[in-house]
């Protein structure tokens, strides 16, 4: 017979047991993931530089140090257009491909594959070679436009100022968008096919369709794609540094690029440490926002 002290004994070890099991992951999460952001804080409130390696408690010289350095809202801003520019471009296009290939087409399969491929390169080499792609004597992108225009064209793609900023803009997308299709390719294959029909036997019109059936239904898995490309966009580092490194001059300086120039150009570690923690405090309030909208519009 099983005793009520017994059977209450049996549940406590059960549940020490799962404890015991997740500990070693739970401790390898912390490990990777906790550490390295306690060491970023403590080194923002030290003094390492190339000259000096202060590690005592030097205060908040660091980030009242942010507030004066218009380099660093440039670069801020810089990331701010670009995130604005680039996703709404990326969902839109991923949305219309998506409507493409909802429909039953031969070789969809095949296609799809070959759509997504970007997505699987790395972004330094998705740099590299757009950048390579827009070179002024040697792309086909100049050769394509003589060919149009009649004439030689020399477009300084990765030098003039009026030109990197689509040639960065063109990269990305092309690397991006594919993300977005598939996604979004996933939640209009879930709408409900029924309410589509009734829809469409009522006389609904396709905007009518769309803004009150099809809109509805995507919205949780289309907000959720903004958020993780949003955030993303934020952080660019790999595209701009392999096609212009930030050039030029500072033009398209992110604030990820500047964030390294600090700390591997000019050797100011913790001035850095100040510059990635306002980098976290921004995504964290970027993604508290959007998880309580998200919330509030259930």
């Amino acid at each position: 017979m099983i005793t009520s002290n017994s059977f209450a004994d049996k549940l406590d070890q059960e549940r020490w047991f799962k404890y015991f099991l997740i500990a070693p992951a739970v401790f390898i999460i912390l490990l990777i993931g906790l550490y390295p952001f306690v060491k970023l804080i403590l080194v923002s409130f030290q003094n390492i530089t190339m000259f000096d390696n202060e590690l005592s408690y030097q205060g908040f010289i660091h980030y009242e140090r942010l507030f004066d350095d218009d380099r660093l809202w440039e670069s801020i801003l810089h990331t701010i257009i670009f995130t604005a520019v680039a996703l709404p471009i990326e969902l839109i296009l991923g949305f219309l491909l998506a409507l493409l290939f909802l429909e039953r087409i031969p070789y969809k399969q095949v296609f799809v594959g070959i759509i997504l491929l970007p997505t699987v390169i790395s972004p330094i080499v998705a740099g590299a070679t757009w950048k390579l792609m827009f070179d002024q004597r040697f792309g086909p992108i100049n050769q394509v436009i003589a060919w149009f225009a009649g004439h030689e064209v020399k477009l300084l793609w990765n030098i003039e100022p009026a030109l990197v900023w689509p040639a960065i803009m063109v990269a990305e997308v092309w690397q991006w968008t594919p993300f977005m299709f598939l996604i979004l390719l996933a939640a209009l294959s879930n709408v409900d096919r029924e309410q589509l029909e009734a829809a469409q036997i009522d006389g609904a019109s396709w905007w009518m369709t769309f803004r009150k059936i099809v809109l509805p239904a995507i919205m949780p898995v289309m907000f959720i794609a903004l958020l993780i490309r949003g955030l993303d966009l934020f952080r660019v580092f790999d595209v701009v540094w392999t096609m212009t490194k930030g050039g030029p001059g500072t033009m398209t300086e992110t604030i990820s690029i500047y964030a390294y120039h600090m700390a591997f150009r000019e050797f100011d570690v913790s001035y850095s440490a100040a510059i990635a923690f306002l980098i976290i405090l921004i995504l964290t309030v970027i993604v508290v926002a959007a998880l309580r909208r998200m919330e509030v519009s259930r």
